[in-house]
């Protein structure tokens, strides 16, 4: 390699050489506490909703607040307190052995960062959602958007954003409509498109949009793209792993989900010696 390209190479890092930049805020002595233009402690603080600095701080754009209030019930749709669901098993495992509330709710969250379930999938549905629109715009029905998809797959309807492997329907769902109405927020093309595919695959599969599918379209409708979608929703699940951690953590240690040794199927070698 030429001193030429070493020298290109490490421009950048040298320009930045025991710099910190940032374009999104910071604390200036003397002078305050500054977040993507606004004052944190004269802007924010006691005027703006937690939700809506999260946002902001996902975004780089602050929501008006009935949208911060939606994406608000919606944290709440997204984590119960359930132990037996993947991530929330790992915050009560975490209690029952006496880790730190920290440490067992971040493990649970980084669990939840999966491909099937938890924040992740939002990437996929609104790649679809979005993807479809288009489509649509070029004059392709619900029904031929149906139909493509599950050419795919064999002709299942195998569609992030719809259908729910445990359940038919989806009880999030009906919340979030609900609370929609209560705050004014109107239904958009993207979320009429997927309401339009539900309807489709209703009729031809008896399977319905799932919240992944809800948030996917409503959110697409107001602007926001996939990532940034999945950085608001990075860890919606906190709140339930928490509430199962507090759980096992006020009970007798150790108690959750014990085992015998006689429990495990073990098909490794047999027993043998070790060698001298």
């Amino acid at each position: 390699m030429s001193s030429n390209m070493n020298n290109s190479s490490y421009r950048l890092w040298d320009e930045r050489r025991g710099k910190i930049q940032s374009k999104k805020g910071g604390w200036v002595v003397g002078n305050g506490i500054f977040n993507h233009g606004y004052s944190m402690m004269d802007d924010l603080v006691g005027k703006a909703s937690y939700m809506q600095v999260l946002v902001l701080n996902a975004t780089g754009r602050l929501p008006e607040r009935p949208l911060a209030d939606w994406f608000e019930a919606c944290h709440i749709c997204m984590s119960w307190p359930d132990p037996r669901i993947w991530c929330n098993q790992i915050g009560a495992l975490g209690g029952t052995s006496r880790a730190s509330v920290v440490a067992a709710t971040t493990a649970g969250v980084l669990a939840a960062d999966a491909k099937t379930y938890g924040s992740k999938p939002l990437l996929q549905g609104v790649q679809f959602i979005q993807s479809a629109m288009q489509d649509h715009r070029r004059g392709v029905s619900a029904e031929e958007i149906v139909s493509n998809a599950c050419a795919k797959h064999r002709g299942k309807p195998n569609i992030t954003g719809f259908a729910r492997p445990l359940a038919k329907g989806d009880e999030r769902v009906v919340a979030m409509e609900r609370v929609q109405k209560q705050l004014g927020l109107p239904t958009g093309e993207h979320l009429q498109l997927a309401l339009q595919i539900e309807s489709t695959l209703m009729k031809q599969f008896n399977e319905s949009m799932n919240i992944n599918g809800y948030a996917s379209a409503f959110l697409s409708d107001r602007g926001y793209t996939a990532e940034e979608i999945y950085r608001i929703f990075a860890i919606v699940v906190n709140s339930g792993i928490t509430a199962c951690y507090v759980d096992t953590n006020d009970k007798t240690p150790d108690a959750f989900l014990p085992l015998r040794c006689t429990d495990i199927e073990y098909t490794g070698k047999l027993a043998r010696p070790v060698p001298c």
